[in-house]
């Protein structure tokens, strides 16, 4: 979950640089432990799709229980380390203190970051998918009142801005797991089920362990192009921080989708019904880029007065500028983005995990390029090309291997027949 510092626009360029600063390694620590969350997810909801209540219970259980360890794991590791990564990556040096300051505090709550991932993972697989976005939106109300008390009250600068983030994350969690207590009796497991075992650890952890690193292999191409970007000077640091936060608004969408993908295809697998997985695909896609096309037009017509809520115009019309290129580039390549989420979650979602993690191979060679090449020739340009070509270069991957997914589960779910329906989606192929 990722809220804004909503009082961003009462910093300047400097403390918005410090906060920039950090989202690589962020992501790339974070959505490590969140990705293990969307995997955990995935064989609770093959349980569930599939009627096995026992089963259920067990995957519960061995979700909460690794979520738990990891994220414990990963706050303490990640909190202590935090100024050298940001030290490797050439992190200006006016901005660097603020940026550990605000970055440790993010690492350190981690496990309430985890929280609300893991159960509003579980809240999916069950087929809730309201539930975790109604809290998504209680968080964020309750993260912009704190960030207007701890900023400006307190002055607590980006310290204020990451403790209104871990608190905001720990209601949200907190709401989801009471709604789960007191909603869903499915839920309530025997002692006997509460027994920790090794083999069903291991099971659940070749699931999660792809899309958490999937995550991270994605996100070391994120900080290449991060350290490229600081090596453009503070006002380019700012300028991407800014766009990325409202960037991040406009694919809430996007990313919602994803997640229903990864639960509705786990689901439909463990109920054996492989054409619902391509009509959910399709029927995600239409709606997706329908959105895509609308946010494009928003960014057009609002980017500037949207920036303006980080960035003062008068005072920093260079970071302004930049940031509006950043928006305006990364916003027109929507739908590939799309298609990176809702295809590779399908893949996910139908159990194909590790294959999966080469989406993000491919996204981490084509930012590393852009960075490496690209940015030091044409300069914030080409940073602002970093996202954009690697969303193109992952799709080209997942595109074909959704259909050998899909041939290879109809060989598995439905050998006896030999001419299967084709799924209703955009990959039609007659079968071999």
């Amino acid at each position: 979950m990722w809220t804004r510092p909503s009082s961003a626009s009462f910093w300047g360029a400097d403390k918005l640089a410090a906060v920039g600063a950090t989202g690589s390694i962020n992501f790339l620590i974070i959505g490590l432990c969140l990705g293990f969350c969307s995997g955990f997810g995935i064989p609770i909801a093959q349980a569930f799709g599939a009627n096995d209540t026992e089963r259920l219970h067990r995957c519960v259980y061995h979700a909460v229980v690794l979520s738990a360890v990891f994220s414990v794991a990963f706050g303490v590791l990640a909190a202590a380390f935090c100024r050298p990564m940001l030290t490797l990556m050439d992190t200006p040096a006016e901005v660097i203190d603020a940026s550990v300051s605000y970055i440790s505090i993010i690492f350190a709550a981690i496990p309430c970051c985890v929280l609300y991932n893991m159960a509003s993972a579980i809240l999916r697989s069950l087929g809730d998918s309201k539930t975790p976005v109604v809290f998504l939106v209680v968080a964020s109300l309750v993260n912009i009142a704190l960030d207007l008390f701890l900023i400006i009250v307190w002055k607590l600068d980006v310290a204020g801005a990451a403790i209104a983030t871990a608190l905001s994350q720990l209601v949200s969690g907190l709401g989801c797991v009471i709604v789960m207590v007191k909603r869903y009796p499915i839920l309530r497991m025997s002692r006997e089920e509460r027994v920790f075992s090794p083999s069903l650890a291991k099971d659940m952890l070749l699931v999660g362990l792809p899309m958490g690193l999937q995550y991270s292999i994605t996100a070391v191409g994120s900080v290449v192009v991060q350290s490229a970007v600081n090596g453009l000077g503070v006002n380019a640091v700012a300028a991407v921080s800014a766009a990325v936060k409202i960037s991040a608004f406009f694919c809430c969408v996007i990313d919602s989708l994803a997640s229903t993908m990864a639960t509705y295809a786990g689901q439909n697998i463990g109920a054996r019904k492989l054409n619902r997985v391509g009509e959910g695909l399709r029927a995600a896609s239409i709606l997706g880029c329908i959105y895509c096309v609308l946010a494009f037009g928003a960014v057009c017509l609002f980017a500037r007065p949207l920036l303006s809520l980080f960035v003062d115009a008068e005072a920093n019309p260079a970071v302004m500028d930049m940031g509006a290129e950043y928006l305006m580039i990364n916003s027109a390549f929507y739908i590939p983005l799309l298609f990176v989420n809702i295809v590779r979650f399908s893949i996910q979602g139908m159990g194909f995990t590790r294959p999966a993690m080469f989406a993000g191979m491919f996204e981490m060679v084509a930012r590393t390029a852009v960075a490496l090449f690209l940015v030091p020739k044409v300069g914030f340009t080409g940073a602002c090309l970093a996202n954009p070509a690697a969303w193109v270069m992952a799709d080209a991957f997942l595109f074909p291997f959704y259909h050998h997914v899909i041939r290879t589960l109809r060989g598995r779910l439905m050998p006896e027949m030999p001419e299967y329906k084709k799924p209703e989606n955009w990959f039609r192929r007659k079968a071999a």
